[in-house]
């Protein structure tokens, strides 16, 4: 069994595995402050302010608390 690391699925092959990776994450964001991880749109309203959905969390602004999942995943891999 292979498991992607950023959504947790499994997979019976790695190449199934590969393949998934390509668009996994791709319209994702991961707070910084808190973890917690969630799509674009559950992050904003009017497409330019983003924050954290999470009530409990300040976390706002992508670069600066908010990270695209896809740009975290290129990060991990250099």
């Amino acid at each position: 069994m292979h498991t992607c690391r950023l959504c947790n699925r499994s997979f019976s092959t790695e190449l199934e595995l590969e393949l998934h990776r390509d668009t996994c994450g791709e319209d994702e964001l991961l707070c910084g402050e808190c973890g917690e991880r969630f799509s674009e749109a559950a992050a904003t309203r009017d497409g330019w302010h983003y924050r954290c959905p999470n009530d409990d969390c300040d976390g706002e602004g992508i670069k600066e608390d908010l990270y695209r999942v896809a740009d975290a995943r290129l990060a991990e891999q250099q």
